[in-house]
């Protein structure tokens, strides 16, 4: 008997922080990318201890294991586009920078993990001047909220004086020349912590022809009022990374994150898991998941 032809799916790595509550991290990528038809390897770069109240702890893996794991994949697997989330600290950025210039033609998605909406750092201090200089500039994309962008921009002019960008329509191409100068190729400047009514994301690519007006394209949905957004920065990136395996141009694969993004959080409260006992008024809010089987 004649065996069919092997069928593979676009094929995505993603290189992030296990999420214990599994609503961000490495599970959320897992998530999306097997919810949107792609197949996901993953290399874990660090263990948290969370829940939907917030980080309890995080313990970052070896750098050595990390380099075997992206060893070990990258030699057996035909990768179509790489996700990165939390890199942890200094030693594991290096290897990440490392294999990222070995597979140059890969598409890579950077969403910057600096700090967890509840405070915690996820990226130690002093790499972030190398994250900056090295990892950015490697980025197919980068997508940034607006607090990530008032630090990545406040730490690489740490002497002269920094506005802080509020995320408002007019403030675009300001964010996109200070990320430009940064050595960033293109942008996905997102509006979930903007001053907007609407939820507006502007993806930015330079223009050859006339350098200082980049080409901006925005993308709107509705502001859900909703306290279930735990790993949309996750979702949104490893969606794009998704569509960008499948041979997406970068605009038609922001286009199809943000609606599938939507999605997720519309249907949350349908898809929360059991919670011991009612949050208690000395708690922090707490953060439910998205629905990405939605």
């Amino acid at each position: 008997m004649k065996k069919s032809p092997v069928q593979a799916l676009p094929t995505i790595l993603s290189i992030a922080g296990s999420d214990s509550s599994a609503g961000a991290g490495l599970q959320a990528d897992l998530k999306t990318i097997h919810a949107l038809g792609g197949y996901a390897l993953t290399v874990p770069t660090a263990i948290t201890a969370q829940n939907s109240l917030g980080v309890a702890a995080v313990y970052p893996l070896a750098p050595e294991i990390v380099r075997l794991q992206l060893e070990t994949l990258l030699a057996d697997y035909h990768i179509q586009a790489i996700k990165i989330g939390m890199l942890a600290n200094l030693a594991i950025l290096k290897v990440v920078i490392e294999c990222l210039l070995q597979h140059s033609k890969i598409p890579v998605v950077l969403d910057p993990v600096l700090i967890s909406s509840s405070g915690r750092a996820l990226l130690e201090t002093q790499a972030l001047p190398l994250f900056i200089t090295q990892l950015l500039p490697l980025a197919t994309v980068v997508t940034p909220n607006i607090p990530e962008i008032n630090t990545l921009i406040q730490a690489a002019i740490p002497s002269q004086p920094h506005h802080a960008f509020m995320g408002k329509a007019v403030e675009v191409p300001a964010i996109a020349q200070c990320l430009f100068a940064l050595g960033v190729q293109s942008m996905v400047i997102k509006g979930g912590h903007s001053v907007e009514t609407e939820a507006i994301d502007y993806l930015v690519v330079p223009n050859e022809k006339t350098p200082d007006h980049p080409t901006i394209q925005r993308y709107s949905s509705i502001r859900l009022e909703t306290s279930n957004t735990h790993g949309t920065g996750c979702t949104y990136s490893s969606a794009i990374a998704t569509e960008l395996a499948k041979g997406q141009t970068l605009q038609q694969a922001v286009k199809e994150a943000k609606s599938y993004l939507f999605k997720t959080l519309e249907n949350a409260r349908i898809a929360q898991p059991n919670q011991l006992k009612e949050k208690s008024s000395a708690e922090p809010e707490r953060k439910g998941v998205l629905n990405h089987f939605a």
